[in-house]
């Protein structure tokens, strides 16, 4: 079974992802902010991580930067999953490292989707 951390302030955006994944069978740990994000993604080496962009304090685009700078992280896939829906966006979090993007609202299928997309 994958492990997904998934990264977001919105405990509602949380819930739903996290509930998505658990019901196709992941394995979900929840950081409610990118700076827990990045000490949960060292501590658990999870399979996967999906964020979000706006957050107080960091950004997901700088968690992002950060993950894939550090040896231990830098092979680990990342979702960037953002109400941000302008192709500038997309190209921006790609340039950062991200592995893929999905807007918000999206499907159970499009996040899904994703996550098979970058997971082997």
């Amino acid at each position: 079974m994958n492990t997904v951390l998934v990264v977001d302030d919105t405990p509602s955006q949380l819930e739903l992802v996290s509930k998505y994944l658990r019901d196709s069978g992941y394995s979900v740990i929840i950081a409610s902010d990118a700076k827990d994000g990045l000490n949960k993604a060292l501590e658990y080496k999870p399979d996967l991580v999906i964020t979000d962009v706006v957050m107080p304090g960091m950004s997901g685009f700088e968690l992002c930067r950060s993950l894939k700078k550090n040896p231990d992280t830098e092979k680990l896939p990342i979702i960037i999953c953002s109400s941000k829906n302008q192709e500038l966006d997309r190209l921006w979090a790609l340039k950062q490292g991200a592995d893929a993007y999905v807007t918000k609202p999206f499907t159970r299928e499009q996040l899904i989707r994703a996550v098979k997309s970058v997971v082997a």
